[in-house]
């Protein structure tokens, strides 16, 4: 049985005098205990908003939440905000993607982590005090015991990083959502987080959804993995199938515009022509056709249904074929 499952989700903004913008279109996914789970593509394409409406975070006016995020059979959409609170941190994690506007620059480290345990573990200050030293001591983070006296400003980009996920793990939560959390940490930086994150998977059996728009971090860290594009999922493959075969052009795409160290010297990236703004909706055609290079009079006219094919779900109507190079 599915940890979280995920069905229908549709987020839609609304601001007076603009039409309506909707900026997760209809996506379904699930997550079992101990799997993690990759969100990829460009930004703007509906990651994070996604990871927002599941954990009832959305600001409730001008924002319209449809569809179902069940956690264990309990329906998320359906809680009061009260009852949301209690599940967040207890039972749903999150580490967001900038930690030095996550974290309240007035209020010290050892605050900020003990505030969960307190709040939902019900331990009284001092008991608090030590756990979350223990805490900032399992996710690498030297001399715990002085770091609860700083404050954001004082630590680095990566220590601060590991004390968000020292907060979001101070519940064990069954569930954590990682929303880039290695974004404008050096390369050594992000691969201890990445370690630190599959670590924690193995160890305590937690479920991740990991959302980035780095395919290096998928590939050495998700075992499924989900490709969105102007808020729809458009492929989904295990993740050495999905490397392996890429079909949906746009997959294919974001893996060409990758450098690669056994590529002849000299040779040229192909980047994906235009920008995510580049789009037709949903309902008239395939939103990626006007960027597509193997688009068809189809693709503009008829909307692309989801298809299964050998375990994997596709959103087109001219996939990659196998070995099939995709035309700049």
């Amino acid at each position: 049985m599915a940890l979280l499952e995920v069905s229908d989700l549709t987020v839609v903004f609304r601001r007076r005098g603009e039409a309506p913008f909707t900026a997760v279109d209809g996506v379904s996914f699930a997550v079992e205990p101990g799997q993690t789970v990759g969100l990829v593509g460009e930004s703007g394409c509906g990651k994070s908003v996604t990871s927002l409406a599941i954990m009832g975070l959305l600001p409730r006016r001008g924002a319209t939440v449809m569809g179902s995020v069940r956690f264990e059979g309990t329906e998320l959409l359906s809680l009061s905000p009260r009852q949301m609170r209690d599940r967040r941190g207890r039972d749903l994690g999150m580490v967001f993607q900038d930690p030095l506007s996550s974290l309240n620059p007035v209020v010290s480290i050892g605050l900020q982590v003990t505030e969960v345990l307190e709040r939902h573990r019900g331990m009284p200050r001092r008991q608090a005090m030590v756990e979350a030293a223990d805490l900032l001591d399992k996710v690498g983070i030297p001399d715990p015991r002085r770091r609860l006296d700083e404050y954001p400003h004082q630590l680095s980009g990566g220590m601060r990083q590991r004390a968000l996920i020292a907060m979001a793990l101070a519940c064990r939560p069954r569930l954590l959502i990682a929303d880039e959390p290695t974004t404008a940490l050096d390369v050594t930086i992000q691969a201890q987080i990445l370690a630190l994150l599959a670590e924690l998977v193995r160890d305590t059996g937690t479920a991740l959804i990991m959302i980035t728009h780095d395919l290096g971090v998928v590939a050495g860290l998700c075992d499924e993995v989900n490709v969105l594009y102007a808020g729809r999922v458009v492929e989904r493959a295990e993740r050495h199938e999905l490397f392996r075969r890429p079909r949906h052009p746009y997959t294919h795409g974001l893996l060409a515009s990758i450098p690669r160290l056994d590529a002849p010297r000299g040779e040229r990236l192909v980047p994906i022509q235009g920008s995510v703004a580049d789009n037709i909706p949903w309902d008239h055609g395939c939103a990626f056709a006007p960027r597509c290079p193997r688009a068809l009079e189809a693709c503009v006219e008829i909307t692309p249904h989801m298809g299964e094919e050998g375990g994997r779900l596709l959103r087109c109507h001219n996939p990659v074929q196998e070995n099939q190079e995709v035309p700049a």
